[in-house]
């Protein structure tokens, strides 16, 4: 098993301590589970980009083919 050291803000630790008087276990215990749960929701986040999520709305909005290129939409805009 790995060794690993880190700094703890003095509120962390204060309910860090708080923690395992209440469960009687050890520091190491508290943080490897809870290291392990944030790794555990990381593998379920879903890795597609934003793109690759709204692929499917795009297209389903009507108006101008053009809105992004043609001048024309921009008179008026930011006065």
């Amino acid at each position: 098993m790995k060794t690993v050291s880190l700094k703890l803000p003095d509120d962390l630790d204060v309910r860090l301590t708080a923690l395992i008087r209440k469960r009687k276990i050890s520091k190491s215990m508290v943080i490897r589970e809870a290291l392990e749960a944030y790794l555990a929701r990381e593998d379920e986040a879903d890795p597609n980009s934003f793109l690759e999520s709204a692929y499917g709305l795009c297209g389903s909005v009507d108006g101008p083919a053009d809105l992004s290129t043609n001048p024309k939409y921009l008179d008026g805009y930011g006065q």
